[in-house]
């Protein structure tokens, strides 16, 4: 028996970020983990980005909330605290922004070839670990890919070739939204139980439990961090 595991995730997102840590906690501690197939799959927090756009996040943010760039700092700070509680590294200055269907595109090929965890790591570390720029930059996005594992020359050919593995792309964004998925991260255990957000990792474990002992119950709750296509919520202003 095995179950497979299908991930909605956009490398813009923070909180596919921490929700691929908290599931892979959970994953860890599964009995039956070798048993449990990962996919990663496509959704584009904005698909109308331009190929080449790239801009600050912080500015970003201030912009499209509405709120200080200061107040967009702070936001970045508070998810920042959230990465440290699960151990990841988390760049609050200096990232950016942009199109990701180049770097979908690419995670349909690891998939093809074995590496696509370790292709989203190394996109997830470029993109909130590192203040190097990532979106817009053919070569960074090789350099990336290469780090994580992928033949240089293919890596180039996908890119190269905008046709390349665009239609699993858009499959993938069809199928979330025909799932009624507006954010990310999404996941979906044994084509059935639907968990949405950065979910505590003991709602991961459950739902690995459920869906390896196929029972149906609600799972976690509307609340739970997550991005959609107006953006990633913003917390609350603090009055301290």
């Amino acid at each position: 028996m095995s179950v497979t595991v299908d991930i909605w995730t956009d490398v813009n997102c923070p909180f596919c970020y921490l929700g691929k840590r908290r599931f892979e906690a959970a994953l860890e501690q599964f009995p039956q983990r070798d048993d449990v197939r990962v996919v990663h799959r496509s959704f584009e927090l904005d698909p109308t980005l331009p190929h080449d756009a790239s801009g600050p996040v912080t500015e970003h943010i201030a912009q499209k909330y509405g709120i200080s760039v200061d107040q967009a700092r702070a936001n970045e700070q508070g998810i920042a605290a959230q990465a440290a509680e699960v151990g990841l590294p988390y760049q609050t200055e200096g990232r950016d922004f942009g199109s990701s269907f180049d770097m979908h595109r690419l995670l349909h090929h690891a998939l093809a070839v074995g590496r696509q965890d370790a292709l989203l790591d190394a996109l997830y570390a470029a993109n909130f670990a590192d203040d190097t720029a990532l979106f817009g930059d053919t070569d960074r996005l090789v350099e990336v890919a290469v780090g994580a594992g992928l033949d240089e020359s293919e890596v180039r050919r996908v890119l190269d070739d905008p046709d390349a593995y665009a239609d699993a792309v858009r499959r993938d964004e069809q199928q979330a939204a025909a799932m009624g998925a507006n954010g990310v991260p999404f996941f979906v255990f044994a084509g059935k139980y639907a968990v949405s957000g950065a979910q505590p990792t003991e709602t991961f474990a459950r739902a690995l439990q459920l869906a390896w002992g196929e029972q149906i119950v609600p799972l976690g709750t509307e609340s739970a961090d997550a991005c959609g296509a107006d953006g990633c919520a913003v917390p609350a202003a603090s009055d301290d």
